[in-house]
């Protein structure tokens, strides 16, 4: 579920029959983060406008330990550089960067349909604030309804110059911050965030298909 100013290269897409994936999330503030326990022990990022949704939103699990995250449980070999080298962004109308790594198969998802994806999320430095492959567990949620970030829906119904992702499609997601987290930030507490205000997020997404 790459990112930092990608260094333009060039992406060969390929066709991939299986259908294995997961994905992220809208915001949190401080006092969501605290109310809300992940079994990998770090707070999901929630829609901070519909606090009535919470189940649903529970999404990027981000964690607030970030020395522990960032220095044992992401693997710091994973150079974001390096893999964003490997594929030539097409920017749309919105902003919104998209590469496909990996082609899916399959019918395209729907709009308010549940679908399960895998992400790895990291600032536009390299670094990694949250990733489902390490929890082990895809993201489940409703697309195109807003339970995640506007990028995310944009990046895998399509729409506005992107094309949908299909069942076991890889991609890299380049997120300006009007459809991330935008200038709120996510995970902030004591004046310090996790995902500071208007950052650009890049997310490697692998869409597995319907939940």
């Amino acid at each position: 579920m790459t990112s930092l100013p990608f260094s333009l290269g060039t992406c060969t897409a390929r066709k991939h029959s299986s259908s294995i994936s997961r994905l992220p999330i809208t915001s949190l503030n401080t006092t969501d983060a605290e109310r809300i326990k992940c079994r990998s022990s770090s707070t999901q990022l929630l829609k901070l406008n519909n606090p009535t949704s919470l189940k649903r939103r529970e999404a990027i699990c981000i964690g607030l330990s970030l020395g522990f995250l960032n220095d044992f449980v992401f693997p710091t070999h994973l150079n974001a550089a390096a893999e964003a080298a490997s594929c030539e962004l097409t920017v749309a109308p919105s902003g919104l960067a998209f590469c496909d790594q990996i082609l899916g198969t399959g019918p395209e998802a729907t709009k308010g349909q549940l679908i399960k994806a895998h992400y790895v999320g990291k600032l536009e430095n390299g670094k990694i604030f949250d990733s489902s492959y390490n929890r082990g567990k895809p993201l489940t949620f409703r697309v195109g309804v807003g339970e995640v970030i506007k990028g995310w829906d944009l990046g895998i119904l399509g729409g506005d110059g992107v094309p949908p992702m299909l069942p076991g499609g890889k991609r890299i997601l380049k997120l300006p911050p009007e459809l991330g987290y935008g200038v709120r930030g996510a995970g902030c507490k004591g004046g310090s965030c996790i995902i500071p205000p208007d950052s650009i997020l890049l997310f490697d997404v692998e869409f597995i298909g319907k939940a």
